[in-house]
């Protein structure tokens, strides 16, 4: 079925109906063909930037380019020069896709998408969302996300929602008042899917919780709720799954890329082998045996109007050791590379391990709505937190011993707090950084 949206990326240049067509042709290769589908067009990728990409040519340099593990590996900050002096002969700034990354890893910057591969990108949203019963072109999203502020761009972004059939619930105000606005709304549209921010939906959640309503009673349309950008623990996700009375979906992925990984069927979270090709690496750059924890690095098998070859794209995750070079299966994702938390003893940790310890304990009794964790000094942190009443002596006595145990004593904390937290100019919620210099 061609949709509006379907309609709008054809007639400004994006040949959608081609990318579904060859990408449905890519998923259906057997197992074999797979693996060697990846290899070439790793190959052919490479030796376009080579022959066409003057950047690309000037990172790689000396180096033997027909070695794989040889080729640089990039992140956003080798990649901080002008769009123009990064694109590949023949494109320019007119005849491409372009945007700009949410800077979540605190560089954010412009990139751009030849207009095939930008059209690969949605035809693997539409492979991807199908699994689960959502038809893109005709299903109706609920969307929680942020909006721009100003006159133009949120209008735009308006626009955008009416083509791509969804309706926009703002995550920048998430008081009481405002979800009963969002439960009003539920009960008078038929959505078919909830897609957008896990801590948003998570506290969404937690009210319909305190309600004691369950959103496909009030809206039977619903068949899946999709979380993106920020990470689902298992008890929120028993949470979702609980409060809206369908199962609930984890998407990972990148702007300046695609979908990274989407979970299946079976529950797996099953890497994108159609578009990209993601490693995991140590810090000597070299590939990391399945079930071993390293730096996620992606290329984009695509795109010729710029180099996203070995990308590291800031994060750190595992691959599952049941994985195949054809359906390799993301085991965990830890979080991004800056948020590491340093500790007196020298010892370093994912900062998400911090808030693994923190979190069932904050939340035991539902009082505390939502929280941040901030280090400010290598003993010194500070716990941002939403609530209905404040933490009691007792309760932060209780964290501050369950901290001593898993993670190391004669740490110092203060705890402030909100009537609300921070979140980016898109609307996502921070939850653990790190004010030190990474030693």
């Amino acid at each position: 079925m061609f949709s509006v949206f379907d309609l709008s990326l054809q007639l400004n240049g994006f040949p959608i109906m081609k990318a579904k067509t060859d990408l449905n042709t890519i998923a259906n290769l057997s197992e074999k063909e797979k693996e060697a589908f990846i290899e070439n067009k790793k190959k052919e990728i490479v030796a376009f930037h080579l022959k066409n990409n003057p950047f690309y040519k000037n990172l790689v340099g000396e180096r033997k380019s027909q070695d794989w593990d040889q080729l640089p590996v990039l992140n956003k900050t080798n990649l901080q020069a002008t769009l123009k002096s990064r694109l590949s002969e023949g494109f320019t700034v007119k005849n491409v896709y372009t945007n700009k990354t949410s800077g979540s890893s605190g560089t954010p910057f412009i990139f751009a998408k030849d207009k095939y591969s930008h059209a690969l990108t949605w035809a693997s949203n539409y492979l991807r969302f199908g699994w689960h019963g959502i038809d893109l072109n005709t299903a109706y999203q609920a969307r929680f996300y942020g909006i721009p502020k100003d006159f133009v761009s949120r209008n735009k972004e308006r626009l955008k929602d009416f083509l791509s059939n969804r309706y926009r619930f703002s995550v920048f105000d998430l008081s009481d008042q405002k979800f009963e606005e969002f439960i009003l709304k539920f009960k008078n549209n038929p959505f078919d899917y909830i897609n957008g921010y896990t801590s948003a939906i998570v506290l969404f959640a937690k009210y319909l919780q305190h309600k004691n309503i369950v959103l496909k009673t009030i809206c039977p349309t619903l068949k899946v709720c999709v979380v993106t950008s920020e990470m689902l623990f298992e008890k929120d996700k028993k949470l979702l799954e609980t409060q809206f009375g369908i199962p609930v979906v984890n998407e990972y992925g990148a702007s300046e890329l695609d979908l990274i990984a989407f979970e299946n069927n079976q529950g797996e979270w099953q890497i994108n082998t159609e578009t990209l090709f993601v490693e995991i690496l140590d810090d000597q750059n070299k590939s990391l045996p399945y079930g071993q924890s390293g730096r996620v690095v992606i290329t984009s098998l695509f795109n010729k109007a710029h180099p996203f070859i070995r990308y590291d794209i800031g994060d750190i995750g595992t691959f599952d050791e049941k994985s195949t070079p054809s359906k390799p299966i993301l085991k965990q994702l830890l979080g991004r590379t800056n948020d590491i938390v340093q500790f007196p003893t020298g010892k370093k940790a994912g900062g998400l391990v911090f808030y693994y310890v923190t979190k069932s304990i904050i939340e035991d009794d539902g009082n505390v709505k939502e929280f941040v964790i901030k280090q400010t000094e290598i003993d010194q942190f500070e716990i941002e937190y939403v609530s209905n009443t404040e933490l009691t002596a007792a309760q932060i006595l209780t964290i501050q011993k369950a901290i001593d145990l898993y993670l190391e004593p004669n740490l110092h904390f203060v705890f402030i707090r909100k009537e609300i937290l921070e979140r980016s100019n898109r609307g996502k919620l921070k939850q653990f950084s790190s004010l030190l210099p990474l030693s």
